[in-house]
């Protein structure tokens, strides 16, 4: 006999989807989508069982449910909720013996046998009885008439038959019946974020580049006037690198010089002077009503302002003084600077986050959002996570989205891969991702593969952003012109989440020597006044994909991405659907040389016969053609065209 300390369960309920190792971690989805939810659910014997997926927003008390629908080949349940209001959601997979479905299915078998059922009437009466108390109070006196009726022997035999099989009564008995009888697997998250999250194009920019005069330093203000100029380019978010005082000493000159000269207005990211830290503003940008005035003008044109938070400190920053148990501490007394030998960064100081007085300086920090939500801020870019604590992530972003479900937090962590998704399981909206690097057919086609069509794209948001003030990559350093717009429809099509930084409309494309991918002249040390409306710039490239992105709904969602098959190396071909919107994109990823190949076409997913014409339109320049078949020959010569966006024209 089993020992009364074991567990003994009916029902096995096993391989739930989705979920991210073990549940230990949330899921991603945005507000409004369907959570599909799968698991496999079986019991002994030849008995019916039900299923449901009960869930609720994190903090409610009363969990809602839905009906799961069974697959009897392969006992796998499926079903799906509606995630309606932004935030952490979290379900689970109940089952239990459905016995009475059971009772009443195997009645109407031995009916159609033509056995005598007035035992099994009875059982039935019995089981309604046992049941009535575990039911609803709206429907219990019905449920208790039918018991009654049931176990009546003054009534005729089929009218007992017909109360126990009728639709009326099934559809009032739902549940698990008997104590004991319902089964419940682990509990699972799922974070809601805004659309935001999952589909956007963002513009970075530098606000003290944003004056009209070379050399001399822009303003808040200044920046504001160009916002109308970047929503018509189509940009949801316009991203500015550290806005608060520049720490003197130590401060780098021009390309990243260890020598400062008269003049040199230093690097942002080297935060904090006798100015204030991060909860101050540059003085030279303007005031804190002019930052919020910049945010509101933003919001009227249907964008948003997202602020760098770089945890790590200028010598000068005021914490170094008040706090300087919270960095590191070398042997002789100074304070450690930061360095990635062979780099050296004087001017920055890295905070120790497991220093002894950890809490108040994560506290410290946590405020410091607490502070920008304050003025209208609703997403931050943060400056290399991967160097801080994965503690430390989990519990800000937790903290901060428990009053703030709509704020968004962008990894800027280019790092091994394992740590950039692991930074994503912790709550990162998005990240930045190896884009940039990733610039021929053999590695594009398994990175695009990775990140939108396994168990990754669950938790991993990424954001392909073309350039960065760090990152010139070799490919747009020598493919000229042609190069950028091939990256930038790459970028735009292939991911919903895309940016660039400013400069990479003008074609900027110079290294600081040879081999490297820092700028000449990097913006990151001095102020760049640009003409944005030099020759040879690829604005209209920017605003004629940003205006097909949103009018494309196949373009706004990232798992929806099929390569196809192109014998051509130099030639990417890849699938975008959602309902009623097809995208057949051909890309030619050599700069320098015209390529053809025939490319196969899914025919059969998109409703055409092997036979039949079609027509698609090119939305890029608005050129239709009628192919027929599933292979379809394309000529992409860079010097006219570097890609096909194709709209295909389905059957009636």
């Amino acid at each position: 006999m089993a020992s009364s300390s074991f567990t003994l369960p009916q029902l096995v309920i096993e391989n739930i989807t989705p979920q991210i190792d073990g549940g230990r971690h949330a899921v991603k989805r945005l507000v409004g989508d369907e959570l599909s939810v799968g698991a496999d659910v079986f019991m002994d014997g030849h008995g019916l069982i039900a299923v449901r997926v009960l869930y609720r927003q994190h903090g409610d008390r009363r969990w809602r449910d839905r009906a799961m629908v069974y697959d009897y080949n392969s006992d796998h349940w499926t079903g799906a909720f509606s995630l309606d209001a932004i935030g952490r959601w979290q379900f689970l997979i109940e089952a239990w013996p459905d016995r009475f479905r059971t009772w009443r299915e195997n009645l109407g078998k031995f009916v159609a046998a033509g056995a005598d059922v007035t035992v099994d009437v009875i059982e039935g009466a019995l089981l309604l009885q046992e049941a009535v108390r575990r039911l609803p109070k709206d429907v219990r006196e019905v449920v208790r008439q039918a018991s009654r009726r049931l176990a009546d022997e003054t009534l005729p035999i089929p009218e007992r038959i017909a109360i126990g099989l009728s639709d009326r009564l099934l559809q009032q008995v739902q549940g698990p019946l008997l104590a004991g009888d319902a089964a419940r697997s682990n509990v699972f998250e799922v974070v809601a974020d805004r659309e935001r999250a999952g589909f956007a194009a963002w513009y970075e920019l530098f606000p003290r580049s944003q004056g009209k005069v070379p050399g001399q330093h822009g303003t808040f203000r200044d920046t504001q006037e160009r916002l109308r100029d970047i929503a018509e380019l189509g940009f949801d978010v316009v991203y500015l690198p550290p806005i608060h005082p520049i720490g003197k000493v130590h401060r780098k000159g021009r390309n990243n010089s260890p020598t400062c000269e008269p003049g040199d207005v230093g690097s942002p990211w080297a935060i904090g002077s006798k100015e204030g830290g991060h909860d101050a503003i540059h003085p030279a940008l303007g005031t804190l009503d002019d930052f919020r005035s910049l945010v509101r003008t933003a919001e009227e044109l249907g964008m948003e302002v997202a602020l760098d938070f770089a945890l790590q400190c200028a010598p000068d920053h005021p914490w170094v003084a008040e706090h300087p148990e919270w960095f590191f501490i070398r042997a002789d007394g100074s304070i450690r600077y930061a360095e990635n030998p062979p780099k050296k960064y004087e001017d920055i100081y890295p905070l120790n986050f497991w220093c002894e007085n950890r809490e108040e300086m994560w506290a410290a920090c946590r405020d410091l959002l607490l502070y920008w939500i304050e003025q209208g801020v609703r997403c931050f870019r943060v400056d290399n996570p991967h160097t801080k604590p994965l503690a430390f992530w989990e519990w800000i972003i937790r903290e901060v989205q428990r009053e703030f479900p709509d704020v968004l937090f962008f990894a800027e962590a280019f790092t091994r891969p394992k740590r950039m998704y692991g930074l994503a399981k912790l709550g990162f909206s998005m990240s930045y991702t190896y884009f940039t690097w990733k610039n021929a057919k053999w590695e594009l086609v398994p990175f695009l593969t990775e990140v939108t069509s396994t168990e990754v794209a669950e938790f991993y948001r990424p954001n392909f952003f073309t350039n960065t003030p760090d990152i010139l990559h070799e490919y747009l350093q020598q493919g000229g012109r042609t190069a950028f717009r091939v990256r930038l429809l790459l970028a735009a099509t292939t991911s919903p989440l895309y940016g660039i930084y400013s400069g990479f409309e003008l074609c900027e494309n110079t290294p600081v020597r040879p081999g490297s991918e820092e700028y000449l002249n990097s913006e990151k040390y001095e102020i760049r006044v640009r003409d944005l409306s030099a020759p040879g710039n690829i604005t209209a490239d920017v605003s004629l994909l940003n205006r097909i992105r949103r009018t494309n709904p196949a373009l706004q969602q990232l798992t929806n991405l099929r390569i196809l098959h192109c014998g051509d190396e130099n030639l990417l071909a890849y699938w975008k659907h959602a309902p009623n919107n097809d995208l057949i994109i051909v890309v030619n990823l050599d700069p320098h040389g015209a390529h053809d190949g025939v490319v196969d076409i899914p025919i059969g997913d998109l409703g055409f016969g092997e036979h039949q014409p079609y027509e698609v339109r090119d939305l890029l320049d608005d050129v239709r053609y009628t192919w027929c078949g599933s292979r379809s020959y394309v000529r992409l010569d860079p010097a006219e065209r570097v890609g096909h966006v194709l709209s295909v024209k389905r059957p009636e």
